[in-house]
């Protein structure tokens, strides 16, 4: 029987101007899920209240298989949890290699060899200071961290965000071997939904604090279609399947979330003398997010 790493009941967390709303999820123990939604949908904050650094107003939330918050009493299971933000904490000053001696002071379970495995792997140089590395090698140097003490989660804000396409792309490898071990999980939020695309097996979708979707990556790019007609070919696709529409001069959207059985309706066919052909498309998750978030349709 599966477990879930994180599982997330009725958050609920308010502020003066905005508010996270009764949200729901679990996140899967062995996955990758990616948290998109635009700036200031709650990505942050869900994440804060998820790791207890926030007080909310309700809900209830298990990292681990332990509580969160006031039912929680042995904090020990803390350590299996790693966290990586969009910027590097450790001393300007500090030397890379003597961060290892900071880190074996802090955590239990640290493993001095697989730290400097990392830093060989990661090619960080290990006596110039965390001031003189560049954005990327902070940012491994953050990973290589994390890693470097039997973490379970992984659980990563925006921590990709500025980094160049190649450096992006040998960290998201790394998050891919992470979880080949089953125990292991990554929870990661990014703006990038190419990122996303290339590493989630899960998409969780948020909106202005609601939660509008969670999906496997696999469901939403090859059952989810755009639908490129007229407005009167779309008013005869079925309401069910739609998931957001755009009408303009031009012609409608259509974004469905079956393309499949639209085809093996008739959908096309019914239309093919038509002057204008309706065609449907695959879509990517950057679609996906815009055409729900604008038409703010919970799934």
């Amino acid at each position: 029987m599966s477990k879930n790493a994180i599982e997330v009941r009725n958050l609920t967390k308010k502020y003066d101007d905005f508010e996270i709303n009764n949200m729901c999820f679990d996140i899967p123990e062995g996955s990758i899920v990616g948290f998109i939604g635009e700036n200031g949908a709650g990505k942050s904050t869900t994440m804060r209240a998820i790791l207890g650094l926030v007080p909310t107003e309700a809900g209830k939330i298990r990292v681990l298989d332990h509580p969160v918050g006031k039912d929680s009493a042995d904090e020990n299971w803390r350590e299996q949890i790693s966290v990586v933000f969009d910027e590097c904490n450790f001393p300007n000053e500090l030397k890379v290699k003597n961060i290892n001696i900071i880190m074996k002071n802090i955590y239990r379970t640290w493993n001095e060899n697989l730290f400097k495995e990392y830093l060989q792997k990661f090619e960080l140089p290990v006596n110039k200071k965390v001031r003189e590395l560049s954005k990327g090698m902070k940012m491994k140097l953050s990973i290589a961290a994390a890693l470097s003490h039997d973490s379970k989660l992984l659980i990563l804000d925006e921590a990709t965000s500025g980094l160049d396409p190649v450096v992006r792309n040998e960290i998201l490898d790394i998050f891919r071997e992470y979880v080949e071990d089953e125990n292991h999980t990554v929870f990661l939020s990014s703006h990038i939904t190419s990122d996303i695309e290339k590493v989630a097996d899960y998409i969780i979708l948020i909106h202005k604090g609601n939660l509008l979707l969670m999906e496997s990556k696999d469901k939403l790019l090859y059952e989810y279609g755009m639908v490129k007609c007229t407005k009167e070919q779309a008013d005869k696709i079925p309401t069910g399947i739609i998931v957001g529409r755009e009408d303009s001069s031009f012609g409608t959207s259509v974004l469905v979330r079956d393309r499949q059985s639209l085809k093996e309706n008739g959908f096309v066919d019914r239309h093919a003398r038509d002057i204008q052909q309706p065609v449907i498309d695959r879509v990517g998750i950057e679609d996906i997010l815009l055409y729900i978030a604008k038409n703010q349709k919970i799934s």
